[in-house]
């Protein structure tokens, strides 16, 4: 192999290392910034489902014994979801850490 036959080579490698990257990074962006409308998640749900997420009524909620800790869940946010006190769910749950919840753990509401 002569010299003249390693040129083209030896700027493939770094062209193809440049392009690598910027492809990266065009995949990388639009995975990021796709907020372009064509959201998966829609404010209103379409006929015939059933929104999941909805806002659990606080009568409904504190006139259960316990409550069962969803993923996300806060002992502030427990009380402002069933309208009980966070000192009423500290006294009713003495061994439970209001820093540590696990989720599916069992709080009492009421005596």
């Amino acid at each position: 192999m002569g010299a003249d036959s390693r040129i083209p080579l030896r700027i493939l490698a770094p062209a193809s290392l440049v392009l690598f990257a910027i492809v990266l990074l065009i995949v990388v962006v639009s995975s990021l910034g796709g907020d372009s409308g064509s959201s998966s998640t829609s404010a209103t749900p379409s006929p015939g489902t059933r929104n999941v997420r909805t806002r659990d009524n606080p009568d409904r909620l504190a006139s259960r014994r316990v409550y069962i800790v969803r993923s996300g869940d806060t002992l502030a946010g427990i009380a402002d979801r069933t309208g009980v006190a966070v000192d009423r769910l500290v006294a009713l749950n003495p061994t439970v850490d209001p820093q540590g919840l696990v989720t599916g753990q069992r709080i009492k509401l009421r005596e």
